[in-house]
């Protein structure tokens, strides 16, 4: 197994390396973001072990730019964060597991070989509608040649929307694959959303792809509008 250690904490890199060789590992290790990303760019790793808080680039930021470069190789987020917002967002920009310093050796090794025998996950495959197009892996919308700016809520509605192309979905649905099942928040949130949508990818392109179905809720059409 060959791994890529990504900490600016040179102490704790340097010891987890030590412990990851003794476990017969091959160790390459960066200080930093972009330093990782070369390191991943000129050698194939079978995990990535990346820390969150690091300056300049931090984790998050790396890991999204190895899924938009289509590296898939497994990441385990090794940080001081501890929050569950904290967890959520370095999963949903890519990573495969989460540890929480300080941690156990034996933990790290097991999460490591346990990522490894999944293997790296293959890239997300493009969604489209007409020419309507969202990159999932590179959190990216398109309308034609042209390049759409989305917040992460407004790309995680329009990707739900994608997925479900052609079909009417209610408010209900939308809230519980976006929100979650246990938002208690006001549920027109997502009709707010929907009109970005609309004002973003629509509009400035004289398209009409979300509809509303009265009474029963939204449908984006298959053709894009």
């Amino acid at each position: 197994m060959r791994i890529l250690i990504v900490d600016d904490e040179v102490r704790l890199a340097d010891g987890v390396r030590r412990g990851l060789e003794a476990e017969g590992m091959a160790v390459d290790v960066a200080h930093d973001g972009l330093g990782g990303l070369d390191l991943a760019a000129d050698h194939d790793y079978d995990a990535i072990v990346l820390d969150v808080m690091m300056p300049g680039m931090n984790g998050y930021r790396v890991c999204r730019e190895l899924r938009a470069a289509g590296d898939w190789t497994p990441v385990l987020f090794l940080t001081a964060k501890d929050g569950e917002w904290d967890e959520v967002e370095g999963l949903d920009t890519g990573g495969d597991d989460w540890l929480t310093k300080p941690f156990s050796y034996p933990v790290l090794v097991a999460r490591l070989r346990a990522l490894v025998r999944r293997g790296a996950r293959d890239r997300p495959a493009a969604l489209e509608a007409g020419d309507l197009r969202l990159d999932p892996a590179a959190r990216q919308v398109f309308r034609g040649e042209t390049e759409v700016t989305l917040t992460a809520r407004e790309i995680a509605v329009l990707d739900f929307l994608l997925r479900r192309r052609g079909e009417v979905v209610t408010k209900a649905e939308v809230i519980a694959n976006v929100w979650g099942a246990d938002f208690v928040g006001d549920p027109n949130i997502v009709e707010v959303y929907i009109g970005h949508l609309r004002r973003k990818i629509d509009r400035p392109f004289g398209r009409e792809a979300i509809e509303t179905v009265r009474g029963a809720g939204y449908r984006l059409s298959a053709t894009g509008g």
